[in-house]
């Protein structure tokens, strides 16, 4: 029997993201976000859900873009760091010892460590409660050579990403591999 737990963002896993972004004065700025997922395929796009109170929000509609930098589980204490104080008073790079590079392709910086960068041109943004969901058109998707598998395509093993519990306000790794999409889903009959 299914006990009702009430209204919550329970999901059990969120993406946790690192959202890069540049300030008004060109300083490079990143923070911790896990409201967010794929919203489209044809334009390709991702959407994360950020609240007006913090720097990053600024930044993304004043510049018009923003980075998607995927960390790996290596680097989970530099991430938590990240979402725990504001660009308006703190310089997470320095702080982390990370590297921002310079997109060439949208006004973004991206985080040189990270397996894993999304470079996104902002396509929309709307209100929905307390947060503004953030609409990028994914530009250019930048991997480590590392990471890649025969095919030339990023896979979870070797990204090692972090995942976040909502539940429980708790980072995990992806976890191990169950089967291939549209295909363990063909001996149901």
């Amino acid at each position: 029997m299914k006990k009702s737990i009430g209204p919550m963002t329970m999901v059990c896993t969120t993406p946790v993201w690192i959202v890069g972004s540049y300030d008004q004065a060109g300083k490079p700025n990143i923070m911790t976000a896990a409201w967010g997922g794929v919203c489209c395929s044809e334009p390709p796009c991702i959407a994360v859900s950020l609240r007006k109170a913090t720097y990053t929000y600024h930044n993304i509609m004043e510049r018009k873009a923003f980075t998607i930098n995927i960390p790996s589980e290596d680097f989970s204490r530099e991430t938590d760091y990240i979402g725990m104080g504001s660009g308006r008073t703190i310089d997470k790079f320095h702080d982390t010892r990370l590297t921002p590079v310079q997109s060439k392709l949208v006004d973004a910086p991206y985080v040189q460590e990270f397996p894993l960068i999304l470079e996104c041109r902002l396509l929309q943004s709307f209100e929905l409660g307390l947060h503004t969901q953030f609409v990028g058109e994914i530009m250019d998707v930048k991997a480590d050579e590392s990471v890649l598998d025969d095919d030339g395509l990023p896979v979870i093993p070797k990204v090692r990403p972090i995942i976040f519990d909502t539940g429980s306000q708790s980072y995990y790794g992806a976890g191990d591999f169950i089967g291939k999409a549209f295909l363990i889903g063909t001996k149901v009959r």
